[in-house]
């Protein structure tokens, strides 16, 4: 790989009396300043990356390396470097230490800022959440637990706190009202200052992670913004949680910290390393977990996880989490969530009804998985302008059903750590635990996990921040409270039955509350499809470490029933729904399916533009930039030899060709040519030391002019002579990754995942026949998977087949590394290569029954605006008439003399 000459060697030949771009001097050069702003510029044009595009992390990689070799410019720096003796032996272990400790010093910052704004948040949330309920006499500040905190500790009610009126349906409609407000706010702020801001964030982290560029996405007013209106989300009662908000909201607070240190401003990899640490805090002050924290940024966020990024991942979640716990927002001075304290140990008989759980949240997983995606199509194709009106309505159809059952009424914090609870350590909440009033709380435990379950499906996605781990562990904890009540009862009306011989005859046997414990992690862990980070999570929560083999048998099975729909967890699956150019781990491939073994010429592309290194016209190399979407282009040596000189991306292309247009006295016909390239170390030097500079020679006259490094190997006229030769070889990247068109896909897909280039080239003998990039790579697949659905309808039914996403549509571009201009971009703009369209014109399951509604409700509104209109217009006509008769004699009179 080359690289354009360093400023140091720049100033350098600007001194020997070459000519800069902007002055238009033919002897003269440029000032100290127009150089560093030059200088700049071109720092900044080499490191940018278009939006909706790719990183090229080899690029990035040796960019940064390149940045790290360069000597210190400060005079004082250069002279204590180049002092010998102790002195200097100290000063240079001196400064090693600050730039190793900068990194600490920002992951460390990074943690600090976000405990406090996860303090922050949770403690708004939970006022917004009581003011539904009413309000404090003392203090309208105050909580109903602060309000009552002397007179009942368990925050029961005291005379303080006064309800919304004294009768329930007064109530009712504050809390529905209530719902409706904090829901429209949180919609309309998102709508107007941050759209990024809307759903969860975690399927777009992991694409910035793999190196997609969504600029804005991580801003400082997406941080604001979220964390605004996340509180006023979840108090809204709509059915969704805000731990995949807070890992959006932290790792926009690590983008925004880490922006403000030049060192990582400019490098994508060193950015990478503090989203992902910032991700592994948001998890960690979410749950209060920070182990369960770092292993959900190794096992969910980022696939190329180093030991060095563990440990920033590490100490970011710990200070990020000692932050939150010296805060202590809610002062009960522990740092679990839901401190229980299981004292009974688990039988080997309540394993069955353990794999009863794990079952569930597999199955619970993959059916709110399948049918969000189809409420997510029909959102997009019908609700996509009208985000503030559904999040309304969402929020009041919730209030509404929420209030009539306990279990929904509550927050759903709240709410789990009641049933987590022990019926003997204070969870006896309403006859939660009376054997009288089991078959009734059985009942409201069943009503509570279906209808959370349909209101999970139509909510999650909508344009408010939105998360849907803590609905899951909701879901599953009634689910699981109502299995341990029912096995409870069974022991008790049994309890002699040699299936219960291992109970103690003087001491309670079954413990409902670990049910409850059990059928969160079972459901958490369907619905996002991991393991180890479920289990350590949930022992981090609660503190229960007797149950470790029940949690591991649950989450096995809950993983062993969610592989078998396939298609991975929800991040994963609104991903692909997206679009995104996204490969997913090596673990989760089928090896076995004959697509990863067909060679990479089935999948490459053919119809590609090539820069000719012998010569073009610099007017249609500024064309093709222009008018192309392309983010870079091959370079081969003529338009009859097609071996590779290398690859130049569209950015310092476009610079170059600027710079060169700028050059005074440029024939109007220059050619460039891209056959200097700089060599990797000096070969040749001058008498001063410095490389010699190529000769450009202009047709037609012998001699030779220098050319000026300053401007990518731009030539100069001298005496009056035009400028007809343009070299910009030194902008080509030598050394890209070349495969050969018989190589395997698999082994394609490994080295966009191991090394992370942009465009790998297909050569046949050093010959480019194409070049594939990861979208055709995701294409192809998609391509594959819809043949394979079409071949399994074909076997099985004479129904016509769709695409194996509820609405992926697979386009055919012909371009390569290209932008999102090209291609069909929802309303955020995206590129959405597979975006929602179904190909017959038809939806699946849900989505018909929502278009069957909707079709339904247009029609009735127009109707009832029909009938409304027509009475309006019937009432003002009596009235019109009823004057008339009163002036009729006026009025014929005006009429009779007109």
């Amino acid at each position: 790989m080359s690289y354009p000459p360093t400023s140091d060697q720049r100033d350098e030949y600007e001194v020997n009396g070459l000519m800069s771009a902007e002055n238009g001097h033919g002897d003269g050069g440029e000032t100290e300043a127009d150089r560093q702003a030059d200088e700049a510029e071109k720092a900044d044009l080499m490191r940018r990356y278009e939006d909706f595009s790719t990183v090229d992390w080899i690029q990035d990689s040796l960019l940064e390396r390149t940045n790290q070799s360069k000597p210190a410019t400060h005079p004082l720096i250069v002279r204590l470097d180049q002092t010998e003796g102790i002195f200097g032996y100290i000063w240079r272990l001196l400064r090693r230490a600050l730039e190793e400790g900068e990194s600490w010093v920002v992951i460390s910052l990074v943690g600090v800022v976000i405990g406090v704004s996860a303090a922050l948040i949770s403690v708004i949330t939970t006022w917004l959440s009581d003011i539904k309920m009413g309000y404090c006499t003392t203090g309208w500040w105050l909580t109903q637990k602060y309000c009552c905190l002397e007179i009942s500790p368990e925050g029961e009610g005291c005379t303080e706190w006064r309800n919304w009126g004294e009768f329930w349906p007064l109530q009712w409609l504050a809390f529905v009202a209530w719902a409706a407000i904090f829901s429209f706010s949180a919609a309309f702020i998102v709508k107007n200052f941050a759209p990024y801001a809307a759903g969860s964030g975690i399927s777009e982290i992991k694409c910035i992670l793999g190196g997609f560029i969504i600029k804005g996405f991580l801003s400082v007013e997406t941080f604001f913004i979220k964390g605004l209106t996340l509180p006023l989300a979840i108090a809204s009662g709509l059915a969704i949680g805000k731990e995949g908000p807070s890992v959006h909201v932290a790792c926009s607070i690590g983008n925004s910290v880490a922006r403000m240190f030049s060192r990582y401003d400019r490098s994508h990899l060193k950015m990478r390393e503090i989203v992902t640490a910032s991700s592994a805090a948001g998890v960690a002050v979410a749950f209060g977990s920070p182990i369960g924290g770092v292993l959900f940024s190794i096992e969910e966020m980022n696939q190329t996880f180093s030991n060095r990024t563990m440990w920033r991942s590490f100490v970011c979640a710990l200070v990020a989490t000692f932050t939150l716990a010296s805060m202590d927002p809610f002062r009960t001075g522990k740092l679990v969530l839901f401190q229980v304290s299981y004292d009974r140990d688990w039988h080997f008989f309540e394993i069955p009804f353990y794999i009863l759980i794990g079952v569930f949240g597999g199955l619970y997983g993959a059916f709110v998985i399948k049918f969000n995606l189809q409420v997510a199509a029909f959102r997009r194709k019908h609700l996509a302008s009208h985000g503030i009106s559904e999040a309304v309505t969402l929020a009041v159809i919730t209030a509404v059903v929420s209030y009539m059952n306990r279990f929904l009424r509550f927050d759903m914090t709240e709410m789990l750590a009641l049933l987590f609870r022990e019926c003997e350590g204070g969870g006896d909440h309403e006859g939660l635990c009376q054997s009288s009033a089991q078959w009734r709380m059985v009942n409201s435990l069943l009503i509570a996990t279906v209808v959370r379950i349909g209101l999970v499906v139509i909510s999650y996605g909508c344009k408010v921040p939105c998360g849907i781990f803590v609905p899951s562990m909701a879901i599953g904890a009634t689910f699981g409270r109502m299995v341990g009540i029912l096995v409870k009862a069974l022991y008790q009306a049994n309890p002699k039955s040699p299936w219960f011989a291992a109970c103690a005859p003087d001491a309670p046997c079954i413990t409902p509350g670990t049910y409850a414990f059990l059928g969160a992690a079972a459901c958490l862990g369907g619905i996002t499809r991991i393991t180890v980070t479920v289990v350590v999570i949930m022992f981090e929560l609660t503190g229960a470490l007797t149950y470790l083999l029940p949690t591991m048998i649950v989450a096995l099975v809950t993983k062993a029933v969610s592989d078998q729909f396939g298609g991975g967890g929800i991040a994963d699956q609104m991903i692909r729904f997206n679009g995104y150019p996204f490969l997913e781990k090596e673990d989760k491939e089928d090896t076995r399916d004959q697509a990863f073994s067909e060679p990479i010429s089935h999948v490459m592309k053919r119809d590609i533009i090539a820069l000719s290194a012998s010569g073009i016209p610099l007017q249609q190399i500024a064309e093709i930039v222009q008018s192309t979407t392309y983010q870079g282009f091959p370079v081969v040596k003529s338009d009859s030899d097609r071996t590779i000189v290398g690859f130049v991306r569209k950015n310092e292309l476009r610079y170059a060709v600027d710079k060169a247009r700028r050059t005074r006295n440029l024939s109007p016909n220059a050619i460039c040519k891209f056959e200097h390239t700089l060599p990797a170390a000096p070969l040749k030097s001058d008498a001063d030391g410095y490389l010699q500079r190529p000769d450009i020679h202009i047709p037609r006259r012998q001699g030779s002019i220098n050319r000026s490094p300053s401007l990518g190997a731009v030539g100069r006229r001298e005496s009056g002579m035009e400028v007809e030769e343009v070299d910009l070889g030194e902008y080509v990247d030598e050394t890209p990754l070349t495969v050969s068109p018989k190589m395997p896909l698999e082994i394609v897909m490994q080295l966009f995942r191991r090394m992370g280039p942009r465009v790998i080239l297909v050569s046949d003998q050093g010959r480019l026949v194409g070049l594939v990039t990861v979208k055709d790579v995701l294409r192809h697949e998609v391509t594959e998977a819809h043949k394979h659905s079409r071949l399994n309808s074909a076997g099985n039914s004479p129904i016509t087949p769709r695409t194996p996403y509820p609405n992926a549509n697979i386009n055919s571009h012909n371009n390569h590394s290209r932008g999102s201009s090209s291609s069909t971009t929802d309303g955020r703009g995206w590129e959405s290569w597979a975006t929602v369209v179904d190909p017959d014109g038809e939806g699946n399951g849900l989505e018909i029954a929502l278009e069957e509604g909707y079709a339904w409700l247009h029609v009735a509104s127009s109707r009832a605006r029909n009938v409304l209109v027509q009475s309006w217009r019937s009432i003002t006509g009596r009235r019109g008439q009823q004057q008339m008769g009163r002036g009729s004699a006026a009025m014929e009179y005006e009429l009779n003399d007109d």
